[in-house]
């Protein structure tokens, strides 16, 4: 037992020692905030334990230089004076008080071999934060206010609307930004008109058509691509989707046989045991003996496929309608089968198998029509379709 205990501390001194020193390595590469984190992580678990003490002086180095570094960089983005830079202060201030935050809860950490408490130059920052976060929001309505107004392409209005939105987290209601927001979507969204074509001579049925062309059923969620199977008034469209149907194949009905021969050993009565003389044998108490008697019956089972088949082929091809050119196209294809199995017997069904005796409680059902194969072939069609949607960017 003193053994075992003996070889589970060192193995934890051992693990220890190596998380220590793998932080340590972190300090010399100036990843601080890695730094800090782990050594945060087993100082909650345990601060007094003496294991973690290297912990403490770990985070206390960190900490400062991490601080240091960070103020600097602050100091250096202000002295560049370019405003697109409000975003990063206000991002490193927030990560320097967040840090503190998580330091807090810990203090006091005493370190044991210098006696002292480790030390945190802690600050308010708040007021930092609010300053360059006030100064964040009005770069970002400038900037994607004039986005808004000088757009030229689409693109353009989709970073105006990801500056407004982000701008509306930060400060909800700021201005008119909500108007702007849903400007700046309306103006980038890709609105396609959905046609559908039918080149295969034969008639489609129409709650196939129906369901196809039902859009609000796909569950599209393209924050810039809106699909109208019915154009409307006043919207420019600038793709058009076309969903041609090629081939519509049905084979004819069929019913297949196949023949099967049984044979099985099944017990036929009783017969009497007899000795090498021939003679019946006598048990203990005076009776003949008896045995199972078997005999071998047979069976012709035969089996009956129903079949029929349909497969519809398509093509989906999406055209920009500003340059009038197809920019790109996609295959359609679904299927489906019809299969039904029956059978009958001739001759000691006994010898038939449970699964094949099952099978003679079927019997013959009509074939679906022409029409009810087609829609079937095409009950997959709207999950492909929804599939090349998904895959297709314009």
């Amino acid at each position: 037992m003193k053994k075992f205990l003996l070889g589970t501390t060192v193995c934890i001194f051992l693990i220890s020692c190596g998380g220590v020193k793998k932080t340590q390595e972190a300090i010399n590469t100036g990843d601080y905030l890695s730094v800090i984190q782990t050594s945060v992580k087993n100082l909650a678990a345990n601060k007094t334990r003496k294991s973690n003490q290297p912990y403490i002086a770990l985070l206390e180095d960190a900490f400062k230089k991490n601080t240091e570094r960070e103020l600097n960089q602050i100091a250096f983005l202000k002295k560049d004076g370019n405003s697109a830079n409000f975003e990063t202060i206000f991002k490193i201030y927030n990560n320097l008080k967040n840090i503190q935050e998580q330091i807090k809860p810990l203090l006091p950490l005493k370190i044991v071999k210098e006696n002292r408490n480790a030390k945190f130059n802690l600050k308010n920052y708040d007021d930092k934060i609010l300053s360059s976060k006030k100064k964040l929001v009005e770069y970002l309505y400038t900037n994607a206010s004039n986005l808004l107004a000088n757009a030229t392409q689409k693109e353009d209005y989709r970073n105006a609307y990801d500056d407004f939105s982000y701008l509306n987290k930060l400060s909800p209601n700021y201005k008119d930004s909500r108007l702007k927001i849903e400007e700046a979507h309306s103006k980038g969204i890709d609105y396609i008109k959905v046609k559908f074509t039918n080149s295969t001579n034969k008639i489609i049925p129409v709650r196939l058509e129906d369901d196809l062309l039902n859009f609000n059923t796909y569950g599209l969620n393209d924050l810039w691509a809106e699909y109208h199977t019915s154009p409307v008034k006043n919207i420019t469209y600038d793709y058009e989707m076309q969903v041609d149907f090629r081939e519509i194949s049905i084979s004819p009905e069929q019913i297949r046989e196949k023949e099967l021969v049984k044979e099985k050993q099944v017990k036929d009565g009783l017969k009497y045991v007899l000795d090498e003389d021939g003679q019946v044998v006598i048990d203990k108490d005076g009776n003949k003996v008896q045995t199972d008697k078997f005999k071998t019956v047979r069976c012709n089972f035969y089996q009956f496929t129903q079949f029929k088949s349909a497969q519809v082929t398509g093509i989906v091809s999406f055209v920009d309608l500003n340059t009038k050119q197809q920019i790109n196209s996609y295959p359609l294809v679904s299927e489906y089968a019809f299969e039904h199995n029956y059978a009958n017997y001739r001759g000691d069904k006994r010898a038939l198998t449970s699964i094949l005796l099952d099978m003679l409680d079927l019997k013959s059902v009509q074939f679906p029509n022409n029409e009810q194969m087609v829609y079937r072939a095409s009950q997959d069609l709207k999950a492909n379709l929804k599939n090349i949607i998904n895959r297709h960017k314009f």
